[in-house]
């Protein structure tokens, strides 16, 4: 949970307001007096003053204040920052040595209305760093995380300040608070207490060191991530090595090579998982291999993008500063704040899982094998031929490839068709575009929001092509959250990484890049329907192991009869997806899953093993690739032909916002599974049961315990049989 100081400092971290898929919340103030609305447009933006020619510097009176993107330029932001520090520490010194004596809302209330301006240009920023990024950016994120976290650092270790919330909290019983604020009241100390409030001079000193550190360590780590994805981009000279690819992909990489000047070549761009997209068609092996060899070697093959040593620095500093605050490591400071709390708890769901779960995968290899023989294969299976013999396997079995599906997946159809046609169905939502409002980048679109009484709800921006400015993955991100306090509505983003196809073609997608834009839009639906005092409280203002669920829950639309039948149809013929074609697709929901579990699970235990260390027990860079491996082994997870998602030295997630908290896929899925029979029990795509799951859950953002609002939704705890249906994993 974060108050609206200390989700300044995870912003500057790259972390706050932000929900990830597998594949990684404050506003300014403004009245309701003066908000625009949808009959009354803002004037065009160049009629507009910015006090020095800096667009951060007033809010934006764009539309539900969305950003001024076509006036933000990139010596904007370094202003910005120092402003906005300047003018927040300001705030803080008069709320801390306020003469009154402390209430709530002299204290808390004047805090979340505090660093408005630093907020703005955090969220802008932070959202370009990894949506559309440039070496000014870089430089300018290299620059700022240092003295982000030393801001923080000056807001959260200020004694008087904590005093104040001290006395504040004492005497919350005494006080006729709300539930909301009580919950305030007792967030803002444990995240005072949790960031070392507490500690004497001397240790705070070294808290503040340790963060600075990490801060610069995070930073150089994504860095590198993206800098080597980029960089080592597969080359091809002879586009006879890319059979299975298609005519359309080999135009994709044609197309790539010729944007990175290397017209002639084709060039096959790498994604941060472990896995490559490639790897499921081409018929060359030494190619897969290549690929493969490539894709894992990431970060711990020399050079200058080697994250070894940042990845052991990182874990070592986060092992001795929870130490220095009472914790035995990392893992336990970090769950704590989760709904897992404990350690334990964390390593009993994934021990009870990761056993059914290799076994499955050991059976898939096993037939994944007896493939590869029966073709006169003389070699074994291995990590680069698993995606290439699954897909032969899958048609062997059912009948059909995924690229049998694609034609039937046009984005456009699946996005106003299929995500948006179920958020209607479920909560009376309707979609316009907006045009008119400025993108930070051609492909970029803007959306607004109604809700089912016809007033506005909220602003939706989606950014879906892949691009080398941007991180891989998915993922939500707001640049305005909901607050009653501050009288604004959201304005919320989803990124996909999809390539773009070249000019003039559709794009086609996956079956898993369809369940990723549901999956996106359930974190986007929760930032919407935010409907709480606080922003601190807002929209996906979640624990970490809580904020997938929502999101995993709306995938379940994907595949609803009625939803599929409305999007899944041929872009050229408009004929619908053959039912018997569907039957297959649905037939297959547990083929492949002990490779999807087995790989998540190896991930999330390597984050563990990393996170549950004394600092003495951590590897140095030269030992880390060794201690990845017996992590591994120790977990029972490692076998060959199936990476971990992730390997640690490109583990973006565990280096941000994840720390110790990988798992929190899993255990959300355990809620999600649950939830998707209590809809199938309640008459599935039923207006009462969205407004049910939207009164209950998505709209209450962390204003109460995760945990009991899963139980207000389901009138009882979570059930975990449900899950292990899902996955398959009931029967071993």
């Amino acid at each position: 949970m974060n108050t609206r100081t200390t989700l300044v400092v995870a912003v500057a971290l790259g972390l706050a307001a932000t929900a990830c898929s597998q594949s990684d919340d404050d506003a300014p103030e403004v009245t309701a007096e003066n908000t625009p609305t949808a009959t009354e447009p803002a004037p065009a933006a160049a009629d507009q003053p910015m006090e020095n020619g800096n667009p951060f510097f007033v809010e934006s009176d764009l539309y539900l204040h969305y950003p001024k993107f076509d006036q933000i330029e990139n010596e904007h932001y370094l202003p910005a920052f120092e402003r906005g520090m300047e003018e927040h520490l300001v705030e803080i010194e008069a709320i801390a040595n306020n003469p009154e004596a402390p209430t709530f809302d002299n204290t808390l209330v004047a805090m979340e209305r505090s660093g408005a301006l630093l907020n703005r240009v955090s969220r802008v920023f932070y959202a370009m760093a990894s949506a559309h990024t440039n070496d000014t950016i870089e430089e300018v994120r290299s620059d700022m995380a240092p003295r982000l976290a030393a801001h923080g650092d000056a807001i959260l270790l200020n004694d008087a300040l904590f005093q104040r919330v001290r006395t504040i909290h004492d005497a919350r019983d005494n006080m006729e608070l709300d539930p909301e604020s009580y919950r305030l009241v007792e967030e803002t100390y444990r995240d005072f207490v949790r960031a070392g409030a507490e500690l004497n001079a001397a240790e705070k000193e070294q808290l503040k060191a340790y963060n600075a550190e990490l801060a610069s360590l995070q930073t150089e780590f994504s860095q590198n991530v993206l800098g080597e994805v980029n960089a080592k981009a597969i080359v091809v000279d002879d586009a006879a090595k890319l059979d299975g690819l298609g005519e359309s992909g080999i135009a994709k990489a044609a197309a790539a090579a010729e944007s990175r000047d290397m017209a002639g070549k084709f060039v096959l761009p790498l994604l941060n998982t472990s896995g490559q997209p490639p790897l499921s068609s081409l018929t060359d092996r030494e190619l897969r291999l290549r690929i493969m060899e490539t894709s894992l070697g990431r970060g711990s093959s020399g050079g200058e993008f080697d994250n070894r040593e940042v990845l052991s620095r990182v874990a070592t500093i986060r092992a001795e500063r929870a130490q220095l605050l009472g914790y035995p490591n990392h893992a336990a400071y970090s769950l704590e704040n989760q709904t897992a709390r404990t350690v334990d708890a964390v390593n009993e769901r994934l021990g009870s899982l990761a056993p059914p779960a290799v076994a499955n995968a050991k059976r898939e290899a096993a037939e994944l094998q007896a493939l590869i023989d029966a073709e006169g294969g003389d070699f074994e299976l291995a990590a680069a031929d698993w995606a290439f013999y699954t897909e032969k396997l899958r048609k062997e079995k059912f009948n059909f490839d995924e690229s049998q599906l694609k034609p039937y997946f046009e984005l456009d159809n699946v996005l106003t068709r299929g995500v948006f046609y179920a958020a209607e169905k479920v909560y009376g939502l309707t979609f316009e575009p907006r045009p008119d409002l400025p993108t930070y980048h051609p492909d970029v679109r803007v959306w607004e929001v109604f809700d089912a009484d016809g007033s506005t709800l909220a602003l939706f921006i989606e950014d879906m092509y892949a691009r080398e400015s941007k991180r891989g993955g998915a993922w939500m991100n707001a640049y305005v959250s909901q607050s009653d306090l501050l009288g604004d509505q959201p304005v919320v983003a989803n990124h996909l990484n999809i390539p773009k196809p070249p000019a003039g073609e559709p794009t086609l997608l996956t079956w898993d890049e369809v369940t990723t834009l549901f999956h996106e839009f359930g974190h986007a639906l929760h930032g919407m329907f935010s409907d709480v005092k606080y922003p601190s409280f807002s929209g996906t203002s979640v624990p970490r192991d809580f904020v997938e669920y929502p999101s995993q829950v709306n995938e379940m639309w994907a595949d609803w009869p009625e939803v599929l039948a409305n999007y899944a149809v041929h872009h050229e013929t408009g004929e619908p997806l053959p039912q018997e074609m569907l039957d297959k697709v649905l037939a297959s929901a547990q083929f492949n899953e002990g490779f999807r579990t087995t790989e998540y699970l190896a991930a999330a235990l390597l984050d563990q093993a990393w996170h549950q260390r004394t600092p003495d027990e951590l590897p140095g860079a030269d030992g880390l690739l060794d201690f990845e491996a017996q992590a591994l082994e120790n977990a029972g997870v490692a076998f060959a032909p199936v990476p971990p998602r992730y390997r640690s030295t490109y583990f973006s997630h565990i280096v941000g916002g994840y720390s110790a908290g990988y798992y929190a896929y899993i255990w959300s899925e355990v809620l999600d599974a649950d939830s998707v029979e209590w809809f199938k029990e309640n008459g599935g795509m039923l207006r009462e049961n969205g407004d049910h799951f939207r009164r209950t859950l998505l709209s209450r953002g962390g204003s109460k315990d995760a945990m009991a609002l899963f139980e207000d939704f389901r009138g009882r705890a979570p059930d975990v049989q449900p899950l292990l249906e899902r996955r398959g994993l009931t029967a071993n």
